[in-house]
């Protein structure tokens, strides 16, 4: 009989009875030991895991209740420091400002739109731009072309803001297109009505300050503050005449401030701002505004009958480079006169045209008008532009081989 060696995992002289492992083969791996250290790996895994728990739901917790890292409930107020006293410079704006401001409005164009019978009507404000206060009967200054829209759209209305924001219906008294000015008449307590102080044009310099105050981009009693820039500039008006001894100001001056008042540095009205040079619709420095003295005389003609006479003498003159080439190096020719005008009556000449249309006899060349010279075109109708209509006026021609001077009465278009 064979005989047959036990197993030792059955080994009855063993205290434990547990199956003993099997040998290995290539492919089994060692169960890993788990003694007392990967025990305490693990435990202190978990704890972080827990702090970390406990701190990302705490974080949450905060930020649900709008708490933040360094928030203190004991914050207290930062101690101010008192502002130094102004300047001359700052009290002389600060103060033309409170003088002024009650003089500057804002003049809007708005369109009435009636819905059905039973809706109230609704408005729509389709321009707008700034004035300013001539009298205590509610009369107020601005530029023909903010209102412009008034007469060439139905169902539009004025209404103007005062500086304490209480709103009136205005009512277009008048309006010169050649001098882009127009008056428009409000219906308002006279207490709330504080005319602005006119000053002079004629005696301004160059370098002086100046201040405009308005309504850019609707943005109400804006103050800017800059110098005169030039005086004398030409600028065209709405109706294409053009407007002389305007005022250059490199105050700034954007859409809104069209109206509005140009003030020396005690407060009176020296121009109007009407329009600005610019390559992008913004202002750059260069704004204009027409003088106080024309606006003056314009204002009182409007009001007087509605419409401002513009002085003319009733002449065309002939093409300027025309003229040079023709070797006339100064003044200026008429070209032909308006039938009946003041020139006619008085007796100047304008030129004579044979059959093909060529001059056979020049014209009168005007040099002279009350003693101003005139060089070109630009002289001529900066001098017709201060005259006033119905008044007598030298003028000084030269009529070949003659110098001739001839009293003319100004005529009114």
């Amino acid at each position: 009989m064979r005989e047959y060696e036990l197993d030792d995992r059955y080994d009855d002289d063993r205290d434990d009875r547990r199956p003993r492992p099997s040998p290995r083969n290539r492919y089994d791996r060692p169960e890993p030991a788990r003694g007392p250290a990967w025990y305490g790996m693990f435990l202190v895994t978990g704890v972080l895991l827990g702090a970390v728990g406990l701190w990302g739901g705490s974080h949450l917790v905060n930020k649900f209740r709008g708490e933040r890292p360094g928030l203190d409930p004991n914050a207290q107020l930062r101690t101010t420091v008192p502002a130094a006293p102004l300047d001359p410079e700052e009290n002389e704006a600060v103060t033309l400002f409170e003088t002024v401001k009650d003089s500057v409005v804002n003049v809007d164009v708005v369109m009435v739109k009636q819905g059905r019978w039973d809706e109230q009507a609704t408005e729509l404000q389709t321009s707008g731009g700034s004035g300013f206060i001539w009298d205590t009967s509610g009369r107020i200054v601005t530029n023909y072309h903010v209102v412009a829209e008034v007469r060439k759209k139905p169902n539009t209305e004025l209404r103007v803001v005062l500086a304490d924001r209480t709103a009136y219906s205005a009512v277009l008294l008048g309006t010169a297109e050649d001098s882009d000015l127009a008056v428009i008449q409000i219906s308002a307590p006279k207490d709330k009505l504080k005319p602005i102080t006119v000053g002079t044009s004629n005696d301004l310099k160059v370098g002086q300050k100046a201040y405009a105050i308005g309504n850019p981009f609707g943005l109400s009693l804006t103050m800017t503050k800059g110098l005169i820039s030039s005086l004398n500039r030409i600028i065209e008006s709405p109706s294409g005449i053009k407007i002389p001894k305007v005022i250059q100001t490199d105050a700034a001056i954007n859409p809104g401030n069209s109206g509005g008042p140009l003030l020396d540095k005690t407060g009176r009205l020296i121009g109007v701002n009407t329009s600005i040079a610019t390559p992008n619709g913004g202002n750059v420095g260069i704004g204009f505004s027409i003088p106080v003295d024309t606006v003056n005389r314009v204002v009182t003609e409007l009001i007087q009958s509605g419409r401002s006479l513009r002085p003319d003498l009733g002449v065309k003159l002939i093409d300027e480079r025309r003229l040079r080439q023709a070797r006339y190096d100064h003044g200026v020719m008429i070209e032909r006169l308006v039938p009946k005008g003041p020139a006619e009556s008085a007796g100047l000449r304008g030129c004579v045209f044979g059959q093909r249309g060529a001059v056979t006899q020049p014209g009168d060349l005007i040099v002279a008008i009350n003693g101003q010279t005139i060089d070109n075109v630009e002289d001529y109708e900066r001098v017709v532009r201060e005259l006033q209509p119905g008044a007598t006026v030298t003028v000084k021609v030269q009529r070949y081989p003659n110098e001739l001077e001839i009293p003319v009465t100004v005529g009114g278009v």
